[in-house]
This record gives structure tokens, sequence and C-alpha cells, in this order.
């Protein structure tokens, strides 16, 4: 996995402990581990975590890293799917219209 920057290029300035915790501990520890959990796996959960929480101001930016590890269109459409009976059926709506951008090609 490339080396994480964002906390450090988004708020470094700001917030310097938590961009260090951002991308020296969550991305450059915990994500890493990758004989524990794939980086597959870790986005699904991720991604599952942001939607039920409707945190969706950082679900773009892990949808994208769940593309970019391996996450299907029909992993995704699936994975909303079950979320919107646990989650919320407007989460999933908020879900699925940032998803289907991001799988748009595909």
């Amino acid at each position: 996995m490339a080396k994480q920057t964002a906390g450090h290029d988004m708020l470094g300035d700001f917030a310097p402990q938590f961009a260090e915790l951002n991308d020296d501990v969550l991305f450059g520890e915990v994500w890493s581990k990758e004989s524990e959990l794939s980086a597959h796996n870790r986005s699904l959960i991720t991604i599952a975590s942001i939607i039920s929480a409707g945190n969706l101001e950082q679900l773009d930016a892990h949808l994208k890293i769940g593309k970019k590890n391996g996450i299907t269109k029909e992993e995704i459409v699936a994975e909303i799917t079950h979320l919107s009976f646990y989650a919320g059926w407007p989460k999933a709506w908020s879900a699925f219209n940032r998803a289907k951008e991001i799988w748009k090609e595909d």
C-alpha cells in the first residue's frame, strides 16, 4: 500500500498530531497488516462503517480506495443493498449515488 499523506496534506498545519496519527498509525500500521485482513476486506468494513454512521463526507474517498483495493461493482452493490436494511434506506440511497459515479466505467 502506498504511503498515505492525506492527513498531512489536508490537516498537517492545523492539526499535526491528528494528521500524523491518520497517516502513520491508521494507514501506516493498521491498514498495512494485510496478513490479518486484506486491503479489500478492510475497505468493505470501512465503507460499511461509514455508511452506517452516516459519515458521508468521507465516503467518496473510501469508495475510491475500495475500488483500487479490488472491490467490484457487484460487490459494492451487494454491500450497500445489504446495509440498506440495517443502516437505513436514505443512507443507502446516498451511498448508491456516490458509488454509481465511481463505478460508472464498469
